[in-house]
């Protein structure tokens, strides 16, 4: 597992580190990690669905995105796009075994601080994972084009 620690950043902020970025200037020392644009991103990912989702790949270890997709009787296609979004917030990896993708947890339990003053929320993280001990903080701005919806 990478041991990436999360953070949160506006779409904003990080379309202007990416940019920088392609001209040529020095990537932020915490380029490369999971990026959650707002606490109320990663909320609305954990639905009740992902969150038993999580489960099972916790408990269960399945061993390709296709067994997942048996046991949870959920179609291969959408699967993928959730696990891709659950890996786009760090809170989901694959590993590579006998050329099969097998989806691992990354994160355990954690605690959500929110500002009612600001945009300043923080999360820290506590249990398994790559998520362990870190907290992570930042401002959250709407996406002009979207940003992330619900899997």
């Amino acid at each position: 597992m990478t041991g990436r620690t999360p953070r949160i950043q506006s779409w904003t902020a990080f379309k202007q580190d990416l940019v920088a970025t392609a001209k040529g200037g020095k990537a932020p020392d915490a380029a490369g990690g999971p990026v959650v644009e707002s606490v109320d991103v990663l909320m609305r990912l954990l639905t009740p669905e992902n969150r038993e989702l999580l489960r099972i790949i916790r408990d269960e270890k399945p061993e390709s995105v296709a067994s997942l997709a048996r046991r949870t009787g959920r179609a291969e296609p959408n699967l993928a796009r959730t696990l891709g979004k659950l890996e786009a917030v760090g809170l989901v990896e694959f590993r590579r075994d006998a050329g099969r993708r097998a989806p691992v947890t990354r994160a355990g339990v954690f605690r959500v601080e929110v500002d009612p003053f600001s945009q300043n929320d923080r999360i820290e993280m506590s249990g398994a994972g790559g998520w362990g001990g870190a907290a992570f903080a930042g401002a959250s701005e709407s996406p002009e084009d979207g940003g992330y919806d619900e899997g």
